[in-house]
């Protein structure tokens, strides 16, 4: 014998003999190439066809054997190939044959179960079955695969999609046939999923496709509340003798905090500042803290807010005007000059006579109006005496509560935002550091430096907002906040919107009543809270200023806007006037920040937020810049103290 048939690399190949030893073996492959194999990895010893047929033929006559007659032939012991082959030719098999068998055998493995080199036995039925089965299955899967392809490729949506559009969408599983699917249509169509879906019908409008991508990611199961038991709303605490009112934007419903004001004769005002108080109702551990623990703060989009308490419960604590309501007050006793002489924290219910609102307010009560006389209105006396008050802290803090030429902008959405395509957008620029902004800014931190303050002297574990060397993070260490300019800064004002509040609150109540706190210093609970709220907090801030972009967008739409100007904020990124809508244009030459140019609006693109613009000249005209765009966001406390306020104090 000149020629043998081995096993390599998990294949068979060919070779002839050079030298023949009893354990191994000097061989010549095909392609020439000499090699040293084991004796015992040889299969089968032959003088004819030539190594280089025998595949070849072997392959051939394996492709007419049908692996469930032969698994019909055979008994259920170990068998050899060369056995086999024997038994299906009728004689002495060839090496072509025997060869062919062994490929046959080899190319069904549900079939035959190798049991060592060129040994087999054949598959139980019940395994069989199941194999063949699984096989069906597959081949099944792909025609539905095939069939989906195509009809992706004719923008035709298929029927398997819509109940799994949002996964497919924003969170695909590449093991499910959908998704084989999709991606295979979108690399013929050269489509992202996104515009190949799109061109389906499959999404019903950006607006929901950014919404549903945001529920998806934090909302899992939803935003409607499970059901609580009822809360049990304080009633035996002491009523204040004062008249407390509040200053929000119209579409607030979460009302925190509220204010008043007495005369003291003969020494200057007692200044009341009143924080909604649910941690009176809901206790740490309770169905709602587990609600509040997981939703972590309020959402706010344009046009609408997903709450992080129940309405149920924002309604018993809300310091909603014409009831009393129960509430953390922090009393300063304020001389003529403005100087904060005494301070005290009591528990107690708050007769809130009055929700002012911005809109209402702002034409009143603003630094044209101020500077040449109030007229008569209602609190107009503490509203001036609050304003004065805000001014001196600011001057003794030493720090601005806004940096002058920030703006903030007010999204009004007028229609259905179930078909938001139909809906008009207004956005209206409201300057930071207005009379009304800076009297709730000075008096929020008034607050919550006091009770920082406060849980620090008395050693009671707490979340501190911290600012030191311009970065901003959250501490369970009370640390200077320096662009506040207080040493010490506790969230603590907003409890009906973010979970710091309420926590830092269930703190303070235990301080005030004499209590153990919940949560001890270095607590777990009280660690992971704060980082699962930076986490969130972050998450929520980013999905409100895509919502902002997306209707930024549909406002250029809107009013039809083919030019735009816009200033320069640093190389070629700029805000356009009047939105808060920061953007990247390439075709800006080498200009200086505070340039205004005039660019043309190319392309729009709601799926994606993009809006494609090219320069077209420059104005002679250059304001002063601050920061705040998109790309820094999220280090803006850095830069703008009132970025790191209470959220009341930025509504």
């Amino acid at each position: 014998m000149t020629h043998l048939l081995f096993e390599e690399d998990g294949a068979f190949r060919t070779a002839s003999i050079l030298t023949d030893n009893d354990s191994s073996l000097q061989v010549e492959t095909v392609s020439g190439k000499r090699s040293k194999i084991k004796a015992a990895n040889v299969l089968l010893r032959f003088d004819d066809p030539s190594p280089a047929s025998l595949l070849e033929q072997a392959e051939a006559l394996a492709t007419g054997i049908e692996a469930d007659f032969l698994w019909e032939c055979l008994g259920d012991d170990d068998f050899s190939f060369t056995e086999i082959a024997d038994e299906y030719v009728g004689h002495r098999a060839s090496a072509v044959e025997a060869t062919g068998v062994l490929l046959a055998l080899h190319a069904a493995p549900i079939y035959f179960h190798r049991k060592g080199k060129g040994r087999y036995r054949k598959a139980p039925a019940a395994i069989l079955q199941a194999a063949l089965a699984g096989l069906e299955k597959k081949r099944l899967q792909a025609l539905a695969v095939e069939r989906m392809v195509d009809e992706l490729k004719s923008f035709t949506l298929p029927a398997e999609f819509t109940p799994m559009l949002g996964q497919l969408l924003h969170k695909p599983d590449r093991n499910r046939g959908e998704t084989k699917a999709l991606e295979e249509a979108c690399r013929q169509t050269g489509l992202s999923a996104v515009q190949l879906l799109d061109k389906c019908g499959a999404i019903p409008s950006a607006h929901d496709f950014h919404l549903q991508r945001f529920l998806l990611e934090q909302f899992v199961n939803g935003t409607a509340f499970p059901a609580t038991p009822p809360l049990t709303v304080p009633s035996d605490l002491p009523r204040a003798a004062v008249r407390a009112f509040s200053i929000d934007d119209a579409a607030t419903t979460e009302i925190d905090d509220a204010f008043s004001l007495q005369i003291l004769p003969g020494l200057g005002w007692r200044v009341g500042i009143h924080i909604a108080a649910p941690a009176l109702g809901v206790a740490p551990g309770s169905p709602v803290d587990l609600i509040a623990r997981h939703r972590l703060s309020t959402v706010y989009l344009p046009g609408d807010k997903i709450t992080m308490l129940p309405e149920s419960v924002v309604d018993a604590f809300t310091l909603f005007g014409g009831r009393d309501c129960p509430a953390i007050s922090l009393y300063l006793t304020v001389s003529a000059d403005f100087e904060m002489v005494a301070r005290e924290s009591r528990i107690e219910m708050v007769p809130v006579v009055a929700n002012l609102r911005h809109h209402d307010l702002e034409p009143l009560f603003n630094e044209q109006t101020i500077a040449a006389g109030l007229g008569d209105f209602p609190f107009r006396d503490e509203l001036l005496t609050l304003w004065q008050l805000a001014n001196a802290c600011e001057g003794r803090r030493g720090k601005p509560s806004a940096l002058p030429g920030n703006v903030d902008y007010n999204f009004r959405i007028d229609g259905d935002l179930r078909d938001p395509e139909t809906c008009r957008v207004s956005i209206s620029p409201r300057p930071r550091g207005s009379p009304l902004d800076k009297l709730v800014a000075e008096m929020m931190i008034v607050a919550n430096s006091t009770w920082g303050g406060m849980l620090a002297e008395k050693g009671v574990a707490a979340i501190y907002r911290v600012q030191t060397g311009g970065k901003v993070r959250m501490s369970t260490s009370p640390q200077a906040h320096e662009g506040l300019g207080v040493k010490q800064y506790a969230w603590s004002s907003s409890p009906l919107r973010r979970y710091v509040d309420l926590l830092n609150q269930w703190q303070l109540l235990a301080v005030l009543r004499g209590d153990t706190p919940p949560f001890a210093t270095r607590s777990e609970t009280l660690f992971a809270a704060m980082r699962d709220f930076e986490l969130t907090y972050a998450a929520y801030n980013d999905f409100q200023r895509s919502m902002e972009r997306y209707w930024c967008l549909r406002w250029l739409q809107q009013e039809q806007r083919q030019t735009v100007e816009a200033t320069i904020l640093r190389d070629n990124l700029v805000r356009i006037d009047g939105l808060p809508l920061v953007q990247r244009v390439l075709s800006i030459p080498d200009l200086k920040p505070g340039q205004r140019v005039v660019l043309r609006i190319e392309t729009i693109e709601y799926l994606s937020l993009e809006l494609s613009c090219r320069y077209l000249d420059t104005l002679n005209v250059e304001v002063a810049t601050s920061g705040g765009d998109e790309e820094t966001a999220a280090t803006m406390a850095a830069i703008d103290p009132a970025s790191d306020l209470p959220q009341e104090a930025n509504d």
